[in-house]
């Protein structure tokens, strides 16, 4: 029997998408698939592709011949290609071009755009899912997005970060909240890039709210990106409780550390910050958007996007109840305890593998 070849491309690699390619590489790798990742080179610093055993072929996020051709020979001879987000799937298909290798998509978030650009991106959609034999949507939204966009095969694949390989302790906590200077305040914690859709505006919106409370919360958001400058005016013209972080290694000691968190996003699917937060026994408050309601159960309290008095009433009210976080901390273990474990993830990829190969 023939040893499978597959090839992972990633784009510019969101923390999930980067994080569950990295796990995907290991764990097929572990089961004697040959596996190339092919992404920019600064994500094998990040995650460590090589690590995994994996041969790595660093790929800019462009789609010019030279990047094309560069994905096109490392596609040569693979039995499957997975691609994993719309510009790296539209990629993917343009240098498989006649190539037989069987495609596979999967659609970790959604991009949303008004006007000419959002006409592009929905062409886009509808061009990579006719392309991909079969289009795995990380949470029922986006199984349905895929379908409506014309996809001939598209199924839910719920993709799990993996869990911390090391448990945080209290002295990791404490050491955190000392660093930030709130040994005596309250710590609400955010995390992700500092874009537009994270929701960080509404975010400082509700902080002006907890400005009234004695002692006043911290509210530290860990992440970079390319509303920083904007961000940090605001929280300086208007004294705002907010601290933002820059890109962090020390996401979870920091997340365990949190009185609460908070996910204020226009849109997502399986937030990173969402499971780290219910694993760790950490109160969330999250935008009732996209697949987060699948996510979270009633494992959090849930508001609407960019309703800054919903936002900050609901992590105020947290704040005063000390039973009602408790309550919700073990109501996040327990459902994290019901998605898929990295194991469970990569069996279902791989069936998917030998499906495709069973039948070309």
């Amino acid at each position: 029997m023939t040893q499978l070849r597959t090839v992972q491309v990633l784009g510019g690699g969101s923390a999930g998408s980067s994080a569950h390619v990295r796990s995907l590489a290991a764990g097929l790798v572990a089961r004697g698939v040959r596996v190339t990742v092919c992404a920019p080179a600064e994500l094998d610093h990040d995650y460590d592709f090589l690590g995994t055993g994996a041969h790595f072929m660093p790929v800019p996020p462009r789609s010019d011949p030279l990047a094309i051709g560069v994905l096109r020979a490392a596609c040569m001879g693979a039995d499957v290609v997975h691609a994993h987000g719309l510009h790296a799937s539209v990629r993917a298909g343009l240098a498989l071009g006649s190539q037989r290798a069987p495609l596979v998509v999967t659609w970790h978030t959604r991009t949303h755009a008004e006007g000419a650009r959002g006409r592009l991106l929905r062409l886009m959609e509808r061009k990579t899912v006719r392309t991909a034999a079969v289009v795995l949507g990380t949470s029922s939204e986006l199984v349905d997005l895929a379908r409506r966009r014309g996809a001939r095969d598209a199924r839910l694949g719920p993709v799990s970060i993996p869990a911390p390989r090391h448990g945080v302790t209290e002295a990791h906590a404490a050491k955190a909240r000392a660093e930030l200077g709130a040994m005596d305040r309250p710590l609400v914690m955010a995390v992700g890039a500092l874009e537009p859709h994270r929701g960080y505006r509404t975010l400082l919106d509700a902080s002006r709210a907890w400005l009234r409370r004695d002692p006043v919360p911290l509210v530290a958001v860990a992440g970079e990106g390319r509303q920083r400058a904007w961000l940090q005016r605001r929280i300086d013209a208007e004294g705002l409780p907010v601290r933002l972080l820059g890109r962090r290694d020390d996401v979870t000691s920091l997340l365990a550390a949190a009185d609460v968190a908070v996910l204020p996003s226009r849109w997502e699917s399986r937030a990173p910050l969402a499971q780290d937060a219910l694993r760790l026994g950490v109160p969330l408050v999250a935008t009732a958007v996209g697949g987060v309601p699948e996510l979270v159960g009633g494992a959090a309290e849930l508001v609407p996007y960019g309703d800054a008095g919903a936002l900050a009433a609901a992590v105020t009210a947290l704040l005063d109840d000390p039973a009602r976080r408790a309550a919700l901390a073990a109501a996040g273990r327990a459902q994290a305890g019901t998605w898929p474990t990295e194991d469970e993830t990569i069996a279902q990829v791989l069936s998917v593998y030998d499906e495709l190969c069973a039948g070309g």
